[in-house]
């Protein structure tokens, strides 16, 4: 059964053959050497970071080595896809969402995503993650989308709840990042529950 994608987002494949995504006001793009610079002060911001499940970046080459594995995930057996985010008329990333730990077999992966400060507050996360979610639902013939989020982040899990996941636990400790063991809260949409949402919004 298809899945079709949400009134604002329409799927476009680019020269490489990146599932480049149409929303509103954005464009879901591949991230490319260029966009280093952009990723690099998003995931620099120790204020920002505290909740990504990983310390923040020291210094550009490490921006640069990120946008080497976003790519080297669309090679893998299972691929991942990273997407860059950016504004309509404006060039410079102003975050990153992705669908990552593919288990075929499963048929679950992982979300993910971050949002430079200065562009939240105005729905562009959700926005983007509609999109994203449509095209994995429909594409990689998902039934399970996962999330694990700190359980100070309200912003994070207001909007997994605004995608209708669902929070199924509490995982204690199990994730490490900034010298020091975090809880985590477990969220999951299920295919099924994706498609009722869709009916409803």
């Amino acid at each position: 059964m298809l899945l079709v994608l949400s009134r604002s987002a329409h799927l476009r494949t680019a020269v490489s053959n990146f599932p480049t995504l149409d929303t509103d006001r954005l464009l879901l793009r591949e991230i490319v050497a260029e966009d280093a610079p952009a990723l690099f002060t998003i995931l620099s911001n120790a204020e920002a970071m505290c909740w990504l499940g990983t310390d923040p970046l020291s210094d550009l080459k490490q921006a640069a080595r990120m946008v080497e594995t976003f790519s080297g995930w669309r090679k893998m057996p299972n691929p991942g896809t990273r997407w860059g985010i950016q504004r309509k008329g404006a060039n410079e990333l102003i975050g990153s969402c992705g669908l990552f730990k593919w288990n075929r077999d499963w048929k679950n992966c992982v979300i993910g995503f971050e949002l430079a400060q200065p562009a939240r507050g105005v729905g562009y996360m959700r926005e983007a993650a509609s999109a994203m979610l449509a095209w994995g639902f429909e594409n990689m013939e998902l039934h399970r989308v996962q999330a694990q989020v700190h359980p100070e982040n309200a912003a994070s899990i207001t909007l997994l709840r605004a995608l209708g996941f669902i929070q199924e636990g509490h995982l204690r400790e199990a994730g490490f990042w900034l010298g020091r063991h975090h809880d985590l809260l477990q969220f999951a949409l299920l295919r099924h529950d994706y498609i009722s949402f869709l009916s409803k919004h």
